[in-house]
């Protein structure tokens, strides 16, 4: 039996592929890939890029109708800044409050009745309450703008990221459909910085650590050295092949290094 084990072992031993710190097979890919959704149900006026695009972070990517967001947008604003209710509530007032005072001199002398001087209290009061309202009003109109305003921002969809378009699946003239379970308008891809992952073997583990770098050369025809910071070493150990995996990453930013492309890594 022991010898039986010696000879399974000797077998798996000579079955395992050689690995090599200088020359780990690896993968270059993009930082993360993004489906561009829309967050409101709209008809779509352009899509000013196209497959291919290389797009920057909060450039313009898709514009939606807002036709009806802007005069709604408008009309707020002008009521936020109208000044005729504001300006006729605060005369009426003040022609009150002095009226009001010349009934109180005009009791004091036993001119007027009591009864005339309280019903013009009562209508400064009604005044106040009508200015108060007005401003109310005009402070409201502010707020709608505001939420008009985030609402219009909507309807341009900007990118989140630095990189390149790598499907266009709407064009101008269709619907943009809202919600997580409504089709992509576009699909990108960022490129800066590039992801490299790797898969090391468990003997590894311990002796690769977030910070280490790594030097990450592209197949041919591309070359090149770059040199890449670990950001992940995966702390659970794949137990049927005895691998672990690593990421890394490194500065692409002018997109010289073409993603999707193999590559070896060197420690």
């Amino acid at each position: 039996m022991k010898q039986r084990l010696i000879v399974v072992c000797a077998a798996l031993h000579l079955a395992a592929p050689a690995w090599s710190a200088d020359a780990v097979p690896c993968l270059i890919e993009p930082s993360q890939k993004l489906s561009i959704r829309s967050t409101v149900t709209a008809q779509i006026a352009d899509i000013p890029v196209e497959r291919g695009s290389v797009i920057r972070k909060g450039q313009s990517l898709v514009v939606l109708d807002a036709a009806v967001e802007k005069a709604a947008l408008d009309s707020a604003r002008y009521r936020a800044v109208m000044q005729g209710q504001v300006a006729a509530g605060e005369a009426r007032l003040a022609h009150l409050r002095e009226k009001l005072r010349r009934r109180e001199e005009l009791v004091k002398e036993k001119f007027v009745s009591s009864q005339d001087r309280d019903d013009t209290l009562a209508e400064s009061r009604v005044a106040e309450a009508d200015l108060l309202e007005a401003r109310d009003n005009r402070e409201l109109a502010k707020l709608e703008a505001q939420r008009l305003a985030a609402e219009l921002g909507r309807r341009s969809i900007v990118s989140p990221v630095t990189g390149v378009v790598t499907e266009r699946l709407q064009n101008p003239g269709e619907m943009a459909q809202a919600g997580e379970s409504a089709g992509a308008i576009l699909k990108i891809a960022q490129t800066d910085p590039a992801r490299v992952e790797l898969v090391l073997p468990v003997a590894m583990h311990g002796r690769v650590k977030v910070g280490d770098s790594i030097t990450v050369k592209p197949e041919a025809p591309f070359g090149g050295d770059y040199q890449a910071k670990v950001r992940v070493v995966d702390p659970v150990i794949d137990s049927a092949s005895g691998t672990f995996g690593v990421r890394a990453e490194f500065a692409n930013p002018a997109g010289k290094v073409p993603l999707g492309v193999r590559c070896s890594a060197g420690f």
